[in-house]
Order: structure tokens, then sequence, then C-alpha cells
């Protein structure tokens, strides 16, 4: 019996050693009432990635909104801008411009106000609505992600009905979270892992 146990033992460690677990990637994800969002987040912007990994956590933007829209430009939210900057930011980040991470259509970035060092708020983030991408924002606002899943939910918040001030009349709530996906995982949602 004991010769038995100790080659059970032995068969359960060696198979043991056979289990793996798929490397998994933080990946951002916005729930709003139009459907969800995905979207990558990059190693080349580390301060913007680890302030949105720790406000998702936080559950930061639960509360929030998309509170400007602007059909072919932008969709954007977070803490309100006002004429003195943005209120109730928790911090403000450095910029962190990649020469080859550009204003494309559904890039994540950072808002600001017009700070002369650029430095982002740690509260807003906007998705790039214009296909053709908006070149003069390049080395002026930092992106620090792509979508790559939900592109018609950001089609379809674009076009909501909004006032003169860009506001939707209907309000259009997000959920932020960060959720981990393995390579097969995003590359079932179209998303290619290059390594």
């Amino acid at each position: 019996m004991k010769k038995l146990l100790i080659l059970l033992t032995l068969v359960f460690s060696v198979a043991s050693c056979h289990i793996r677990t798929d490397k998994t990637y933080p990946i951002g994800q916005i729930i709003t009432p139009k459907g969800e969002m995905l979207f990558w987040l990059y190693e080349e912007t580390p301060i913007h990635k680890e302030s949105f990994i720790e406000l998702a956590n936080a559950h930061y933007w639960d509360s929030l909104t998309f509170n400007r829209v602007i059909e072919g430009f932008v969709i954007q939210g977070g803490c309100p801008d006002t004429p003195e900057g943005f209120s109730d930011s928790p911090y403000l980040l450095q910029p962190e411009f990649v020469n080859n991470i550009k204003h494309v259509y559904g890039a994540v970035g950072a808002g600001r106000d017009d700070n002369p060092e650029k430095l982002s708020a740690g509260c807003q983030l906007y998705i790039v609505h214009d296909k053709n991408g908006i070149e003069r924002l390049d080395g002026n606002y930092t992106i620090f992600g792509q979508v790559f899943k939900g592109l018609d939910v950001l089609d379809a918040i674009a076009h909501v009905p909004t006032d003169s001030t860009d506001t939707p009349f209907a309000d259009i709530t997000m959920q932020v979270n960060l959720i981990e996906m393995t390579a097969q995982e995003l590359k079932e949602n179209g998303y290619e892992v290059k390594e």
C-alpha cells in the first residue's frame, strides 16, 4: 500500500509539471448602454497604463459618463472639463509621446487641459472617432490604448444627439474594468498579440 501511495504521488507530481497556465494580458473594458468596447493597453506608455489599471480596479469611472461626444472627432469621459482645468482629477501624469503610436480611429488617449507641460489628467480618457485619424493631436496628447472590439459601439456613441456643449442629451454611462485575456482569447476577439 505504501509503495502504491508513493507511486501515485510521483505520477501526480509529474503530471502537475505538465500543467501549463497560459499568459494573460491586461485589457481595458468599457461597458456602456450601447455595448462593450475592449482595448489593448500599450507597454510603451507605462505611466498611463498603470494609472488606467489603478483607476479601473478602483471603479473610479463607474459613476461617470461620456460627457463630451463629437462625431468624427472623439468621445470623451471622466471628470468634468472646466474653464479652470479638470475638476476632481486625482492626479496629473507626465506625457508619454511615442512616435509610432498615433491618433488613429479607435485610439484611447488621456485628456488634458491647456497646461504647458502637456500633463494628462488621470481622470480623463477619450477614444478617437475620426476614421482618418487626428494627426494634429500626435505629440500633444498621450495615447495609451487601442480599441480592438466594439468599434460599432464607438460609432453608436459618436452618433447620439448632443447639446451645444457636445454633452449627450441622455447620459452615456461608463463601467470601466480591467480584465485578463489570453493570446488565444485576444485572437478570437480580433487582436493579434505581437511578442
